[in-house]
């Protein structure tokens, strides 16, 4: 069984029309790849570096949480988001083990 992939996302929308344009356009890679959102919101940082924007995006399995930043449709919206926020992005793999 292959353990689901997750976007792990922060955010600081500096212009909110290119920050809109990206919204549009990754709703297409999403839905295409599996992606859910788990998270969309504020946070209160404990350590680090805060934004004021988090993000958790869930897909079916590691590949597609890639696979789906790789995608054509992907790589059009992310210049939007490139050009109007300040954003930290990180692909990881789910857990499936023992829990404390």
């Amino acid at each position: 069984m292959a353990l689901k992939g997750y976007w792990l996302a922060r955010v600081t929308v500096k212009n909110q029309a290119d920050y809109d344009e990206y919204r549009m356009g990754n709703a297409v890679a999403f839905a295409k790849f599996g992606g859910r959102f788990i998270v969309r919101g504020r946070g209160e940082c404990k350590f680090g570096t805060a934004r004021p924007h988090n993000v958790v995006i869930e897909f079916p399995s590691y590949q597609a949480a890639v696979d789906c930043f790789n995608s054509p449709e992907y790589q059009a919206a992310s210049q939007f988001l490139k050009r109007g926020c300040d954003v930290d992005l990180v692909i990881a793999e789910g857990y499936d083990g023992p829990q404390p």
